[in-house]
């Protein structure tokens, strides 16, 4: 697929075995001025996604050979920072979308879904993750934890630790105000950038894969502390 603008917003990798998908979607980005790249299975797109450069990737869970969740696992393990995914799926029940969340997914939208909020979703994970301001970018330090906004990167006792982009944002918010409680609705608004969305237990997956990641044990938190009834904090 060709852009359609001559100024790029970035590349997105959509991922579909349904071609009027990947058709669609990519006709509704290109409008909106991303350059698209498309794949039909899962060996298709670790190809694609090895061979060329892409901002962020649309994948459907349900593709022949190998499954979204596979071909995002495969991704993330590979070098250099993990690219956000926006999970593609007919399954609209719980349980299949936090698979997808503890395997690194940034986002999620259930089959039938209309383009225009998909490309919503694209530019709300891709705002999330543009290099912040100067006034933003200063490190955060928290005890042995390192926060670098600019380069989004994390160390924990001068060991860099690997995070998706959501993880990072999570993590980044918290310890911008360490000790202060939030709740995971004011979480899913200033992280997730939906307020709306009445599924917070997206929240409590994060702060579980964090917490491993952190070497935390939630009974003994050293880092993010559950405040029971109200929320979670980063203890100063």
């Amino acid at each position: 697929m060709a852009a359609m603008a001559e100024t790029s917003h970035g590349t997105v990798l959509v991922v579909d075995d349904e071609p009027t998908i990947v058709e669609v979607v990519g006709h509704y980005l290109e409008r909106q001025g991303y350059e698209v790249l498309g794949a039909a299975d899962g060996p298709e797109a670790l190809r694609v996604a090895e061979q060329a450069h892409h901002d962020l990737i649309v994948l459907d869970v349900m593709l022949p050979q190998l499954d979204g969740i596979e071909v995002m696992r495969r991704l993330h393990e590979r070098p250099g920072p993990a690219v956000p995914v926006i999970l593609l799926t007919a399954r609209g029940e719980e349980s299949d979308r936090l698979v997808g969340l503890r395997h690194g997914a940034d986002d999620y939208i259930v089959k039938p879904f209309s383009p225009k909020e998909l490309v919503a979703r694209v530019e709300a994970v891709l705002r999330r993750i543009s290099p912040p301001s100067e006034e933003a970018s200063a490190p955060i330090v928290v005890g042995p934890l390192r926060i670098e906004p600019a380069m989004r990167t994390v160390t924990l006792d001068r060991e860099e630790l690997s995070l998706t982009q959501r993880e990072f944002d999570l993590l980044a918010f918290l310890a911008a105000s360490p000790g202060q409680v939030f709740s995971r609705d004011q979480l899913m608004e200033a992280v997730w950038n939906d307020p709306s969305f009445a599924d917070t237990s997206t929240v409590t997956v994060h702060v579980r894969r964090l917490r491993a990641k952190l070497g935390d044990d939630p009974s003994q938190p050293r880092f993010i502390e559950t405040v029971w009834g109200v929320g979670y904090r980063l203890r100063p």
